[in-house]
C-alpha cells in the first residue's frame, strides 16, 4: 500500500516545540491532567520509538503499554533523541509495506493504516500539548488537522479511557485544529499559568 500522508510536518512541529522547552519549565503543568512537561516529554520519547517500531512491524507479538507518569524516565538527551526518533519514525512510515496488513504499538493490535492515523494524532495532539504549555505556537499542517477530524470524528462524547477526556464542545464554524483538540478532550484555550 502506498502510504496516505507523510509524517514530516508533524514531526518537524514536535521537534521545533522540544528545541524550545527549557528545563525550568520541565515541571510546569500541561493540559493532561496531572501530567507535566518532564512527563508528555518522557511519553513522546517512548512513543516515537514505538511507532516506528509499528511501522517496521518489529513490535508485533512484543509490545507492551507503556509507563505513565512521573514513574517514566525522561533520559538526559531527550533533546536529541526526540528529534532523532522522529525522524527515524517519518523515514519508517514512506515505506510502503509499512502500511499493510496489522501492526502492534503500546501492546494494541491494529490495522496499519489506523495505527498511522494514531501516531499522527499523538505526535500532533502532544506537540500542542507542550506548545500551550511552554509558551509557544505549534504550526499544524491543514492536511494533518483534517485527517484528524476525519479519524476522530467518531470518538464518544465521554472520551476513551487512558486516551482522550470528555469531548469539549467546540462550534462547528471553528478552525479545524480547535475541533480536532475538543475531541481529544482538550480546551483551545487552555494556557499554563506558568507562562507570561
Amino acid at each position: 500500500m502506498e502510504p496516505q500522508f507523510d509524517f514530516e510536518p508533524a514531526a518537524r512541529s514536535l521537534a521545533a516545540i522540544v528545541d524550545g522547552i527549557s528545563d525550568d519549565q520541565l515541571a510546569d503543568s500541561t493540559p493532561c491532567g496531572a501530567s507535566t512537561v518532564r512527563d508528555v516529554l518522557a511519553h513522546v520519547v517512548g512513543l516515537t520509538e514505538a511507532f516506528r517500531q509499528a511501522a517496521t512491524k518489529e513490535a508485533v507479538g512484543n509490545s507492551a503499554p507503556p509507563p505513565a507518569g512521573a514513574d517514566t524516565a525522561l533520559p538526559n538527551d531527550w533533546r536529541t533523541l526526540i528529534p532523532a526518533q522522529l525522524e527515524a519514525l517519518t523515514a519508517a512510515w514512506r515505506v510502503g509495506d509499512a502500511w499493510d496488513g496489522d501492526t502492534e504499538a503500546g501492546g494494541v493490535r491494529m490495522p496499519a493504516a489506523v495505527m498511522a492515523m494514531v501516531a499522527l494524532d499523538e505526535i500532533v495532539i502532544h506537540g500542542w500539548d507542550l506548545a500551550v504549555a511552554t509558551g509557544q505556537d505549534l504550526r499544524v499542517d491543514p492536511a494533518d488537522s483534517a485527517i484528524l477530524l476525519e479519524f476522530l470524528s467518531e470518538t464518544d462524547p465521554e472520551g476513551t479511557p487512558g486516551l482522550f477526556g470528555p469531548i469539549v464542545d467546540i462550534p462547528s464554524d471553528a478552525p479545524v485544529f480547535e475541533r480536532v483538540l475538543g475531541l481529544t478532550g482538550r480546551d483551545p484555550a487552555w494556557r499554563s499559568s506558568a507562562v507570561a
